[in-house]
């Protein structure tokens, strides 16, 4: 029987180094699924940290958890709209394999201290590990790790961000971003997984996980700000507060216009589900995550809806459609965020926790860029004693403290920077 999925052709397929097929049963894109399932940065994901700190209670999600969201939420919409679900289902839990710990604070202060080097950026990360640091594979006549070796279709799909550092775009309002896809030193593959690729352009299996990543931590974000901060739905009616969040959403995303996102809040509360009070009883529990359910099924519905109306019927992969998200759907995805960072990521931004956690990494890694292979995991230490100079040492410090889990930061941090720190004349 034909492996090869509907809607796909061989150069899909097609992966860096040739390898034969396992199992004629298995689709490449299933066997691509596999490898990461079965991957150690997928399993690290479980100790780091999605927005609230793995400490704070057994309900937050984590980036594991996170991860399984988004891989549910993509599989299905990609489904519905003709593209193969294992492929969507690999790049949604691909998606961050290459974030740090400590979330995107610790993405701050990785970036700040690989500035000099081309910085960091947890999509190009994600990229790096998939094609170069996680272990599964190597090129048979040079014997260099080539990760998963995942085919080109499931890589191009992983690629949030389908440029370099050099070509990182401003948001709409005009300010700068730090996203982008790929390091300098990775553009090989990154040029052969595009091959055939608009510039710039997300093929249609990254847009579809760059939706459901957006849908997933926009309704999860409320549902952990109502379940641990207590942060109740009803203040959202006082129009004070609703321009407050529309203000914080403009601020942290660089879009979206005020009467705009407030318009989208009124019909989000319009709906049946929407739940102003909570009390933490099951039946509080059950109402709420019935209320972000159907919010996740609204927000799929109506581009679907939308992509199918623009385009026909599908099926849809690669780079022969765009995504068609209408306009209210963004602006009601951009006001979910909001929420979030009203009452979760601005307050967090003052705690002194969440400075020293940016102070651990930035210290952490000329720590261990200095102490060399003796302080790294045996395949980032052969990669550091293979280094040329030492901004290539730097890079491989860098991709050691990112693989690290939150609990691991800290004692890395303990063990290279304060016990030595301890341990000198004249301490005690």
């Amino acid at each position: 029987m034909s492996t090869l999925p509907p809607g796909y052709v061989e150069r899909d397929v097609e992966r860096w180094v040739v390898e034969p097929p396992k199992n004629k049963h298995r689709t490449p894109f299933e066997r691509d699924r596999a490898r990461i399932v079965h991957s150690s940065a997928l399993r690290r994901l479980g100790a780091k940290t999605q927005v609230l700190g793995l400490g704070s209670g057994d309900f937050v999600r984590t980036r594991l958890t996170h991860t399984l969201e988004v891989a549910q939420i993509g599989r299905e919409l990609g489904k519905s709209l003709g593209c193969d679900p294992d492929l969507v289902d690999s790049a949604c839990l691909a998606h961050d394999l290459g974030h740090p710990p400590f979330g995107h604070n610790g993405e701050r202060a990785l970036d700040e201290v690989a500035r000099d080097i081309g910085g960091f950026e947890g999509n190009a990360q994600t990229l790096r590990l998939i094609t170069r640091l996680e272990p599964k594979s190597v090129h048979p006549v040079t014997g260099a790790s080539v990760g998963l070796n995942l085919t080109r279709a499931s890589l191009d799909a992983a690629v949030k961000y389908p440029w370099r550092e050099s070509q990182t775009p401003t948001r709409p309002d005009g300010s700068p971003t730090r996203k982008f896809g790929v390091y300098e030193d990775d553009m090989p593959i990154f040029e052969w997984l595009r091959e055939g690729a608009p510039e710039r352009g997300q093929s249609f299996e990254a847009q579809v996980m760059d939706l459901a990543d957006d849908i997933s931590y926009s309704v999860h974000d409320v549902e952990d700000s109502v379940v641990h901060q207590t942060v109740s739905l009803k203040v959202l009616r006082d129009p004070g507060q609703a321009q407050a969040i529309a203000a914080h959403a403009r601020q942290w995303y660089g879009r979206g216009e005020e009467d705009a996102l407030l318009a989208a809040l009124e019909r989000l509360q319009r709906q049946d589900t929407w739940m102003d009070e909570y009390n933490g009883t099951h039946r509080a529990l059950a109402a709420l995550k019935d209320m972000t359910s159907q919010i996740i099924g609204r927000l799929c519905q109506s581009v679907t809806a939308a992509t199918r109306e623009r385009y026909g019927d599908g099926p849809f992969t690669r780079h022969h459609a765009q995504l068609v998200v209408p306009q209210d759907t963004r602006d009601e995805i951009l006001i979910l965020k909001g929420i979030a960072v009203h009452f979760l990521m601005a307050p967090r931004e003052k705690k002194p926790e969440y400075r020293r956690q940016r102070e651990k990494l930035a210290a952490l890694v000329p720590a261990l860029a200095e102490r060399g292979a003796e302080a790294l995991e045996p395949h980032f230490a052969a990669s550091y004693n293979e280094a040329a100079d030492d901004a290539a040492r730097l890079r491989v410090a860098v991709d050691q403290v990112a693989s690290l889990t939150d609990k691991t930061a800290y004692d890395w941090h303990h063990k290279y920077c304060e016990a030595p720190r301890k341990s000198r004349p004249g301490r005690t």
